[in-house]
């Protein structure tokens, strides 16, 4: 099974036009399953429904998408936003559909030199055609076939958004698995909490399953974990492996992160500048860890951060830097390194 997470600016009947529509809270799910020579293939539409009212679900569909769709209904600076968001999170193919209220009119050639002023020029403006879409969705994947299995070979990093004890079945962990893979009976670390558990069994889409891979969203059953160790903000991940005799050495797959240098790229339509003192957040990993900066020297900063934020060590993704009160309330992407005191 292979799964293309599509982080969705839009409406609900766009979204519908192109997949089922699934879970319905603050970030709304649409489904689209296809049965393949190679087994399934599925279009995961993420659309956060309260933006922009609401940044953080916006960054979190981002952080866990590989493409994206932005529904254009006017040029506007939430249009500004949306683009230089996706363009910092590093999502560089998607699809623009322009579609403004009856009676309006959106310059198709403005908002294409947005994009491209954005930096998604690899952006292409599609019709407003549901099964056209999804059909594009498809070559899309095709296209990132290499990168998703990449993804899904890399160490396991599984942020949790939910969790609660079922009746029958114990303690229940829930989120996107961001990269790797996790099996049943897998023994597992739950961060920053240094607790352990086995994974007692795995659900992707309702189906009870052997292994989720990167861009499943999995209910994972835990067995000898404790609850106080699941929170908001807890990361799963695969314990460290040292074994000299085996000549084995696998290292923890994320390094964590109290303070960082952290040089930033600021996004094309950003005017504001940072200052020591201020406050930012940091979305990752569909983590949103606010921090405050330390110091400025030119595009680098060190930034002090309120609880621990956990980076991939092999291939990060891209980090957004956000401050809420500015406009747009994406600064633009980091590279980050540790430098916990």
């Amino acid at each position: 099974m292979v799964v293309l997470n599509i982080a969705v600016i839009g409406s609900d009947d766009l979204a519908k036009s192109i997949a089922k529509a699934a879970d319905q809270r603050d970030v709304h799910t649409y489904v689209h399953k296809e049965n393949g020579p190679d087994g399934a293939r599925i279009l995961s539409l993420i659309r956060p429904a309260k933006y922009p009212e609401r940044l953080p679900p916006f960054l979190n569909a981002l952080s866990t998408s590989q493409a994206g769709i932005v529904e254009v209904t006017a040029v506007d600076a939430n249009l500004g936003e949306v683009l230089v968001a996706f363009a910092s999170a590093g999502i560089t193919r998607g699809l623009a559909v322009i579609n403004p209220p009856e009676g309006q009119w959106v310059d198709e050639t403005q908002v294409k030199m947005l994009f491209d002023q954005a930096g998604l020029a690899d952006w292409t403006f599609e019709a407003n055609d549901g099964v056209h879409l999804r059909e594009r969705m498809y070559a899309l994947m095709d296209e990132i076939q290499a990168v998703l299995e990449a993804n899904a070979n890399a160490p396991l990093v599984l942020p949790v958004d939910q969790h609660f004890n079922v009746k029958g079945i114990g303690l229940v962990a829930i989120g996107y698995v961001q990269s790797g893979r996790v099996k049943v009976h897998d023994e597992v670390l739950l961060l920053p909490a240094d607790g352990t558990g086995n994974a007692k069994s795995l659900q992707v889409m309702d189906d009870d399953v052997e292994v989720a891979s990167a861009g499943d969203r999995v209910g994972l059953a835990l067995r000898n974990a404790k609850e106080d160790h699941l929170t908001g903000s807890t990361i799963i991940v695969h314990p460290p492996v040292e074994d000299k005799r085996a000549n084995v050495s696998i290292p923890l797959a994320v390094e964590q992160h109290t303070r960082s240098t952290v040089t930033l790229r600021t996004s094309p339509f950003q005017k504001r500048v940072l200052a020591p003192g201020d406050v930012v957040h940091a979305s990752v990993d569909l983590q949103f860890v606010v921090g405050r900066v330390a110091s400025v020297d030119a595009d680098r900063l060190v930034v002090d951060w309120d609880q621990p934020l956990f980076i991939r060590k092999e291939q990060p993704p891209s980090v957004l830097i956000a401050q809420l009160d500015s406009k747009p309330r994406i600064m633009g992407s980091a590279v980050m390194t540790a430098s916990n005191a």
